[in-house]
């Protein structure tokens, strides 16, 4: 049986004019996926009107809310000793939403009691998959 974790929390969009908005977001994680951690927007504050998902790796969460991290379409990095900033990047542009590190750091508290750091598997369905890929030499 997986587990599901959802804690709702607030972010703060920063504009192109250094303005801020306050956006709601859903912070989520299920032991299904264990290496990954969600950020869910509701449709009222996407471009298209759509529920909107970024995923990405938990552990790059737990570096960014130490020193800078990622390379990708998310980084994560400190703002201050109380705020992180979690940059999406896509082909429109880019997003930074400053979040409460207090939050941020309970919702990893609370994955790490459902699925503990470096005991994440990738589970048979990608075990069969590298073996079937490889032929059977994994």
């Amino acid at each position: 049986m997986h587990v599901t974790l959802q804690q709702p929390t607030g972010a703060r969009l920063i504009t192109a004019a250094d303005q801020e908005l306050a956006i709601p977001a859903t912070l989520r994680y299920t032991s299904a996926d264990p290496l990954a951690v969600h950020i869910d927007f509701p449709p009222h504050v996407t471009a298209d009107g759509e529920v909107t998902t970024w995923t990405f790796a938990r552990v790059l969460l737990g570096e960014g809310l130490r020193t800078a991290a990622g390379i990708g379409h998310v980084r994560v990095r400190p703002a201050g000793p109380t705020h992180t900033y979690v940059e999406f990047r896509a082909p429109q542009g880019m997003a930074r939403l400053r979040f409460t590190t207090a939050d941020l750091l309970r919702f990893l508290a609370r994955t790490y009691t459902v699925v503990a750091p470096d005991e994440e598997t990738v589970g048979a369905e990608l075990d069969h998959g590298l073996v079937t890929l490889f032929g059977g030499r994994v």
